[in-house]
């Protein structure tokens, strides 16, 4: 009796994962990607619109850079953000899913407002915002190591935990706004200390954001020595890469997740002490504006890269404030400039695609017995 014997056929195509790219090559790909994302919005305001999809990126620029003072809003639109995604990054790259930056950023803030409100007049103005800072900092960190207590000693899923602890966050920043509303009955705190401007953080010269702007870029700087250079940074990206070598060559994983989730919460702590007490001087459930959630997608294109950051971030911005501009010098609706920052972003994201996999052909099928 013979034997059969089966025939397979190797795929005309698959998949492999790249070892690396030359710099130069990946910012071809990235090119690449922003210049069809260009292409297709383009094909789409022409079938949509009918307008002179030319004008639409103009507006666009316009929206961003129209202005001095439209400079100085995507500056501090740019810095709020890139806070808040270094804040996330240290976790990030331990694996630890660290969800929760829009409540740390909110309870940060909210204990920056109880400071203003609590002691604005009662103590001098520099001790006061010695306290603010050492109270958003402390809460935020406070905030972050719940979830990592949990997730170290029970094994808890961070996701959800750091998750569900953001509308907690949420309402307590509601319960707040009724106890210190002003004016009663509006349910809003509104500005704080307008006359005195307690606790308000000093503006440099006449530029109303440089502060803020300057406080992240010494941040971004701290975070990306800490992470590269450090003991810490070594044991965090040790942990991230695989637990069980981590504790095999002596570490303390959970003393790590703990410490790192520490860091994240504080820095996010700030975070809302910037927006409370340098740029809006009032604290409301939408203060963080989205900025937890945004920041993931800043960490995670950036490769928990603190100084490439800087550009994922800007693009975010850019493509908001253009997209603002684009509904009020068009009359259309936030939807459909909403649709031209989603096409750009699935194309910036789709890149990452080709950055770390290749596709190959085969040049024959070989049978296989």
């Amino acid at each position: 009796m013979k034997e059969k014997t089966a025939k397979k056929h190797e795929p005309l195509i698959h998949i492999v994962k790249r070892e690396g790219l030359p710099f130069y090559y990946t910012l071809l790909i990235r090119a690449i990607a922003v210049v069809s994302a260009l292409i297709v919005c383009a094909i789409v305001t022409m079938a949509l619109t009918g307008e002179n999809p030319i004008k639409v990126y103009a507006t666009m620029i316009d929206g961003a850079f129209g202005s001095s003072r439209r400079v100085w809003n995507l500056l501090q639109s740019l810095a709020m953000l890139l806070c808040v995604a270094l804040a996330l990054t240290p976790a990030f790259k331990m694996r630890f899913w660290n969800i929760g930056g829009e409540g740390q950023v909110l309870i940060g803030g909210l204990a920056t407002a109880a400071c203003m409100i609590l002691f604005g007049g009662k103590m001098p103005n520099g001790l006061l915002i010695i306290t603010m800072i050492i109270a958003s900092m402390l809460a935020g960190a406070i905030w972050a190591v719940i979830p990592a207590v949990f997730k170290a000693t029970l094994n808890t899923n961070e996701t959800l935990f750091t998750l569900m602890m953001n509308y907690v966050g949420i309402q307590l920043v509601a319960y707040f706004s009724i106890v210190w509303e002003s004016p009663k009955g509006s349910g809003t705190i509104g500005v704080i200390n307008p006359s005195t401007q307690a606790g308000w953080l000093p503006q440099i010269g006449d530029k109303k954001y440089l502060l803020n702007i300057l406080i992240v870029l010494a941040i971004t700087i701290f975070m990306y020595v800490y992470l590269k250079y450090s003991k810490h940074g070594y044991e965090i990206a040790v942990v991230g890469e695989s637990e069980n070598t981590a504790r095999y060559i002596g570490l303390n994983v959970k003393k790590v997740v703990i410490r790192t989730m520490l860091l994240s919460g504080a820095v996010c702590g700030v975070a809302g002490l910037l927006l409370v007490g340098g740029t809006s001087h009032t604290i409301e459930t939408g203060t963080a504006g989205g900025r937890g959630f945004t920041a993931i997608m800043v960490s995670w294109l950036a490769k928990f890269n603190p100084i490439a950051m800087i550009v994922t971030a800007f693009i975010l911005v850019f493509l908001e404030a253009g997209a603002q501009q684009i509904s009020t010098e068009f009359g259309l609706n936030e939807s459909f400039s909403e649709i031209l920052t989603g096409i750009i972003l699935f194309f910036i994201i789709g890149s990452e695609f080709f950055l770390n996999y290749q596709i190959k052909f085969n040049k024959s099928h070989k049978e296989v017995k």
